[in-house]
């Protein structure tokens, strides 16, 4: 035959969209032409083909070459194609059976000696191939990674010789097995709540915040234990369900370094304030921090010393729970669905309200480092609470305070309320679920009410006191949210 039809995937954010590659050859002068939208490492790859079949052993056909990548509107990028591009030009010279092609999803960069490297992505890629009801053939790297996903049928080559032998049933390539050694740090140690003394009021709004999957923001003098606490939040939080493990998975394999680093704990990532915009939010090399947050934890030191559009750009993924980038030649969109927890001195000095250390800052230079955090980023924030410096005796004192085992069970036994009643963290809840499933006794609506207008809030702020307050009523196993789980809420939320 003169035609063949081999199955790929491009990478669009997260999105893993279906790419027909087709390769017809025809008499004439030899040529080998790729259309389709390819970039230039795709344009490359014709150079690669070339020799890897050679090396193999086959035969280069010497006529006119045609491989076409539909859709033709989809931007095509990285040398995945490698691989279905030589297997698209044996099975239509039939040095390979055509017949099996349809059953599988190929993805791979081949060596100039038929040798296969692994890409990038190819847990997301195999995902969506899994969805489609095909088996996924990758170079033995990625096959190894992505056979982690339960269900997935996925077979890992370390040629192109071997798929081809596969291919024409002359050695089937063995499926690829989970290696269940890479998912034991499920049960890792994380840093134990217990080594934090004091603080009664952060540890409080950090079991809030676990509870109900609530953004934080903790301020006060450097040294106070903020960044101690927030490293200690994953270790109260629920473990990750198994699709949220999949999706964490994903990301990390759009990396370019395709990153191994695959366990079962939620992510957290805490980038330092010199960060550029690109590498928070992400771009044409792959998700940002943001991102790899999804499900997970985004920790923000020092936040007013991060780039402003840095912080501006925290306000949708708050709201949406993704991030949409756009660029000259390049649209995607990456899951964003982070719990933010945010840290901050409260002046440029530190020592504003130090019952020791003297501020050096005057009122303008405060008002100033106070002001780089927009009003709107701070309406987006639930808890938002002062950890003050502790004295000399309780920092001398050896009781340990309550372990994370012992609020993790508490989070858990919340968290089982939240979703048997609404199916989702209290964070998450829209303004309609919110009125539907809340169960506000009316007192409570009233005195939120009245403390709307004397405080000033706006009705954003009036529906973020209220999910916080059905968090204080999950957590002490309460049905309804009373007048005082409204007015414990409202104390979480001082102003800056």
């Amino acid at each position: 035959m003169s035609l063949a039809l081999v199955y790929s995937r491009a990478l669009s954010g997260m999105n893993a969209p279906l790419v027909e590659v087709e390769a017809h050859l025809a008499n004439g002068l030899p040529a080998f032409n790729i259309v389709g939208l390819p970039d230039t490492e795709v344009k490359e790859s014709r150079d690669r083909v070339r020799a890897a079949i050679i090396q193999s052993g086959f035969e280069f056909p010497a006529k006119k070459i045609t491989v076409n990548l539909a859709p033709a509107d989809l931007p095509k990028e990285s040398g995945r194609f490698d691989l279905p591009i030589a297997l698209g030009i044996l099975a239509a010279s039939g040095q390979v059976m055509a017949d099996k092609l349809a059953q599988y999803e190929f993805a791979g960069e081949l060596a100039l000696s038929g040798a296969l490297r692994p890409v990038r992505g190819a847990l997301a890629m195999a995902w969506q191939g899994m969805k489609a009801g095909r088996a996924f053939i990758l170079p033995q790297q990625n096959a190894e990674q992505a056979a982690i996903i339960n269900g997935i049928t996925v077979y890992g080559a370390g040629s192109l010789g071997q798929v081809a032998a596969h291919l024409n049933a002359v050695e089937p390539l063995a499926q690829t097995q989970a290696d269940m050694a890479q998912r034991p740090s499920e049960n890792r140690s994380l840093p134990d709540l217990k080594d934090v003394k004091g603080q009664h009021t952060a540890r409080l709004a950090l079991e809030i915040a676990a509870a109900g999957g609530h953004s934080l923001l903790m301020m006060g003098p450097p040294g106070t234990g903020k960044s101690m606490l927030a490293q200690r939040l994953p270790s109260i939080l629920p473990p990750l369900t198994d699709e949220e493990l999949i999706e964490v998975w994903a990301l990390r394999s759009l990396l370019p370094n395709h990153r191994q680093d695959l366990h079962g704990q939620r992510p957290f990532q805490s980038p330092h304030h010199t960060s550029s915009p690109v590498a928070v939010v992400g771009g044409n090399a792959g998700p940002g921090e943001i991102s790899l947050a999804h499900n997970g934890i985004l920790f923000l030191d020092e936040l007013p010393e991060f780039d402003r559009k840095v912080l501006e750009v925290l306000r949708e993924p708050l709201e949406t729970g993704e991030i949409h980038i756009s660029r000259a030649a390049h649209k995607a969109v990456y899951p964003a669905g982070f719990q933010l927890v945010a840290a901050m001195n409260p002046c440029p000095c530190g020592y504003l309200g130090h019952p020791a250390k003297p501020c050096r800052c005057t009122p303008e230079s405060i008002a100033r480092y106070r002001g780089k955090i927009s009003g709107p980023l701070l309406d987006r924030i639930d808890l938002t609470i002062e950890v003050p410096a502790l004295s000399a005796a309780e920092l001398a004192q050896q009781q340990a305070g309550e372990s994370s085992a012992d609020v993790s069970a508490r989070v858990r036994a919340a968290r089982e309320r939240q979703y048997a009643r609404q199916g989702k963290v209290n964070a998450a809840l829209s303004v309609t679920e919110l009125d539907e499933t809340a169960m506000v006794s009316k007192e409570a609506h009233e005195t939120l009410g009245g403390l709307l207008e004397k405080l000033s809030l706006s009705a954003r702020s009036y529906h973020r006191i209220m999910r916080v307050a059905r968090t204080l009523a999950d957590l002490g196993g309460d049905e309804g949210v009373s007048r005082a789980h409204v007015l414990r809420a409202v104390s979480f939320r001082r102003a800056l």
